[in-house]
């Protein structure tokens, strides 16, 4: 009877720790790379970004007060650092790769990048947005945005109509971050 108890005790020991996944989150990835070197993180709430009074259409101001706040992590890639590039790439495509909370809505390539934007909740509630890009010279990088009922092609459609190259001081103050 000790050894049908033992056994038992070893079979539900490996079915325990074989179901456990050490698979890494978002959330997880976001806090591990906070104070690593070389990485740039911040979480800005979105009131920092625009403020009430920018010359915008009342659709995008509405676009925006769903959103809560904007979490990302950025390693720029040099040549001293090829090697953590692409662990990084490697943790952040593994974080998005057949997982059943994020949604692909869709791919491009931009200057150099691989960006893929993924949504998490359902089309008519989204919780999060995210963006994770990539690119040989730029380097790799993930941005979360949280928020409430945010709609994702409204989301797209004001990050169209962003002037990233124009006369934005707030866009300029940001992007001086990841100047060298």
């Amino acid at each position: 009877m000790k050894k049908i108890a033992t056994l038992f005790s070893l079979v539900l020991l490996v079915l325990f720790a074989s179901s456990c996944k050490k698979e890494q989150s978002l959330q997880s990835y976001l806090a591990d790379a906070s104070g690593k070197e070389g990485f740039y993180t911040g979480d800005l709430p979105v009131s920092s970004v625009l403020s009430a009074k920018a010359d915008v259409s009342d659709e995008i101001k509405e676009t925006i007060k769903s959103i809560k706040k904007i979490n990302f992590v950025f390693l720029p890639k040099t040549a001293n650092n090829t090697a953590a590039y692409e662990v990084e790439k490697g943790k952040l495509t593994n974080i998005f790769k057949d997982n059943n909370v994020y949604r692909s809505l869709m791919s491009m390539k931009a200057k150099g990048m691989n960006v893929n934007i993924y949504y998490s909740g359902d089309t008519e509630n989204v919780n999060e947005v995210i963006a994770f890009g990539y690119g040989d010279t730029a380097g790799v990088g993930v941005a979360r945005l949280l928020g409430k009922n945010m709609n994702p092609a409204k989301i797209l459609t004001t990050l169209k109509s962003m002037d990233f190259d124009g006369d934005n001081a707030a866009l300029k103050q940001f992007s001086k971050m990841f100047n060298k």
